[in-house]
């Protein structure tokens, strides 16, 4: 522990004096990330955390997803409560997945075991952000092979961790379990619209302002490799935070940005935590399934390479 206490005070001792010394790059990499958290994540996440907030503290989420529930309960079988995460986890993208599971968890709507299982594929960038910016920025002709990588390949991942691992949710109670008893409890006893809609607000601006100091502080991070070499790393600024890393990153290496979406980045790590940090459930779970979704990409487009070289990466 102390061992720790002495890397980390060297890291920031270093990290200040490389603000200190390179003040108008750091302003540029802190203003990149805020930039981006005010022009993409505020506009494109914060409706959906209030709305969908909003349909938790109502319990409304059951009704919502009435309509795919007989699509998705035959793959997953799971509850209706664990079909709206699916629906919206995978149709919102990031950082939603974590935050829906994480309120409905502590509602008292999942188990956890439902939540653990959720958790591992449901939390991934969102298919706005990927084809109205990424695949533009990699200038790709082709558009379904990409798009089946990116979320064909976690949907396939949750049903064989659905059959394997977490084959025994069927025989949990998904409506209440003791740990949050009281607090759904507490929510029924104080539910109101005017109540619960000024409770989702507070929630959602607490958490947006939250993704947003992450996102300031994992692009400042480029400014270390910037100052030892004398130029950003291409290579680096995509694991520090995903967004920003890409502006850097642009067209080159297109391979190298595939690969890295399904990870995310040490930031989308951090804002995954800061998401389930009142709950019970494990980040480092989390990162490991990550880590195999990387993987699995990787296998995905070897496989296309070899089957279909004279497509590969069109």
């Amino acid at each position: 522990m102390k061992g720790k206490k002495i890397i980390y005070t060297i890291f920031f001792i270093f990290l200040t004096y490389c603000i200190l010394t390179n003040s108008q790059l750091s302003l540029y990499y802190a203003l990149s990330g805020l930039q981006l958290w005010y022009s993409k994540m505020i506009p494109s996440l914060l409706p959906f955390m209030i709305i969908s907030g909003l349909m938790i503290r109502l319990h409304l989420t059951e009704g919502f997803s009435s309509l795919i529930y007989p699509i998705i309960n035959p793959l997953f079988k799971v509850s209706k409560n664990a079909c709206y995460v699916i629906m919206l986890g995978f149709l919102c993208g990031f950082p939603m997945g974590a935050r829906i599971i994480a309120d409905l968890y502590l509602r008292g709507m999942l188990s956890r075991r439902e939540a653990e299982f959720l958790l591992s594929f449901c939390n991934n960038i969102g298919p706005v952000y990927f084809m109205s910016f990424v695949l533009p920025l990699l200038r790709r002709e082709l558009f379904l092979p990409y798009v089946l990588g990116m979320y064909g390949l976690p949907f396939l991942y949750g049903f064989i961790l659905r059959k394997t691992l977490y084959r025994d949710i069927s025989t949990i109670n998904h409506r209440y379990t003791t740990e949050n008893m009281l607090v759904a409890c507490s929510s029924h006893q104080k539910e109101s619209l005017l109540y619960e809609t000024d409770d989702a607000i507070t929630s959602s601006i607490h958490s947006i302002l939250s993704l947003g100091g992450y996102m300031v502080l994992f692009n400042l991070l480029n400014l270390i490799p910037h100052v030892l070499t004398g130029r950003p790393s291409v290579l680096l600024a995509p694991l520090f935070e995903i967004s920003g890393g890409l502006n850097i990153l642009s067209h080159r290496l297109p391979l190298y940005t595939l690969l890295i979406l399904p990870f995310g980045g040490l930031s989308c790590i951090a804002q995954t935590y800061s998401c389930i940090r009142d709950t019970d459930l494990s980040i480092a779970k989390y990162t490991v399934h990550k880590l195999i979704l990387t993987s699995l990409t990787a296998a995905y487009y070897l496989l296309w390479s070899n089957l279909l070289p004279e497509s590969f990466l069109r």
